[in-house]
């Protein structure tokens, strides 16, 4: 499927260590009725999943029904499963609700995974206004991390974050976003044959975003980026592949600034098994965010997957990601909200090839030394088999 692969790649070494997994998750693609439930067993993983519609592309408050509506099924269904320990990921926040139900209900302990600090994050860009809304989220937030026996971080900031609402440091830990570096590392062949199969590129510098359109993401700046270096560079090209609410906007301003087609494309999102061919075939990996503080703890799934294959990314934000690549050398942080300059950049980058090839290098040994998806996944399962011990002492 489209999207983050983290439940289903942590789920399967979990499997592999002996431990009975079952996932309860939404199912949004293809031909599946809504209110449904459907099992299947894949790589060991008992999965069931509910229809809820859900897109992107849904208004908040529609998306927030749909969250509720998931949560309240959830909730019985991870009941009826039964278990030893009750692992919640979030986001939404409101994933805390069957976590910390079916967790009283089994008696059995509940770890709490913040994959975003809500609702600190829809505050700042405006989706959630109501005062009323507000508190009601801050406590069901507060409400979560009281009932959780341990809290995964999937950032340093985030980590803070929880520490800041008065949750012991010492039961929290930061696992973040990891490579999978078996399936990205591949051939080189791999990206010429994308290229190939889609001449349009050439055989020039390409940058590539592929992930979410929505409001955060704020792709409409690479548009932006790609006007600018159609006078610096032409032959750089720009690749949007993804889907989301903001896909026909970016589309839209791409055709009005006359580079869609032109130095810049756009194709629909691809499962994640397609990505190592997307990512060999690029230059450089791009990851962007709308410019506010609080998107600066983000741990997207782009900035790791770009690390596992070894390819050096481009970001617009500051924050541990940047000092990453700061340290490391594994990419370039560009102007957050001037295009021109941040254009200028990313020429002056692509011309030193001395500095693109160690880029790429480093890139590479990040993935391996810090970020490798089967160390993250142990340091996860020790922390779950501890916080399942404490509940038979």
């Amino acid at each position: 499927m489209s999207g983050g692969t983290r439940s289903y790649e942590m789920a399967r070494r979990l499997v592999r260590a002996g431990h009975a997994v079952h996932l309860i998750s939404s199912h949004r693609e293809g031909d599946f009725p809504a209110g449904v439930w459907r099992e299947e067993v894949i790589d060991g993983i008992h999965i069931h999943w509910y229809g809820v519609p859900y897109s992107n592309r849904l208004s908040y408050g529609r998306r927030v029904k749909a969250f509720v509506r998931f949560a309240w099924a959830a909730a019985v269904r991870a009941v009826a499963i039964g278990g030893d320990l009750v692992f919640a990921t979030s986001t939404p926040l409101t994933i805390a609700l069957p976590g910390i139900y079916a967790a009283k209900r089994l008696r059995a302990p509940m770890v709490f995974e913040v994959r975003d600090l809500w609702p600190e994050l829809p505050v700042a860009i405006g989706a959630l206004k109501n005062p009323l809304l507000i508190r009601l989220a801050e406590y069901l937030e507060k409400f979560a991390y009281r009932n959780s026996s341990r809290v995964v971080a999937l950032s340093p900031g985030m980590a803070d974050g929880v520490r800041a609402r008065g949750y012991p440091p010492e039961r929290i830990s930061v696992i973040p976003n990891s490579c999978d570096i078996d399936l990205f590392r591949v051939d080189p062949g791999v990206g010429r044959t994308f290229r190939e199969r889609h001449p349009f590129l050439g055989q020039g510098p390409l940058l590539v975003y592929a992930g979410t359109l929505g409001v955060i993401n704020w792709v409409g700046y690479l548009v932006d980026i790609a006007a600018e270096m159609k006078q610096i560079e032409p032959s750089v090209r720009f690749l949007i592949v993804g889907d989301g609410r903001e896909k026909e906007a970016v589309r839209r301003k791409a055709e009005a600034a006359g580079v869609l087609q032109a130095n810049l494309w756009m194709m629909e999102q691809v499962p994640k098994k397609e990505m190592p061919a997307l990512l060999s075939a690029a230059t450089l990996a791009v990851s962007l965010f709308v410019n506010i503080p609080e998107m600066w703890n983000n741990s997207a799934n782009k900035f790791f997957d770009a690390l596992a294959a070894g390819r050096p990314v481009v970001i617009n934000y500051r924050g541990w990601q940047a000092d990453l690549l700061a340290e490391s050398g594994a990419g370039l942080v560009i102007a957050p909200d001037r295009p021109r300059e941040a254009a200028a950049g990313i020429a002056e980058f692509l011309r030193d090839t001395g500095r693109l090839h160690s880029a790429g290098e480093a890139a590479a040994k990040l993935a391996a030394d810090r970020f490798d998806r089967d160390v993250l996944a142990r340091r996860l399962r020790n922390l779950l088999e501890e916080a399942a011990a404490e509940k038979e002492r």
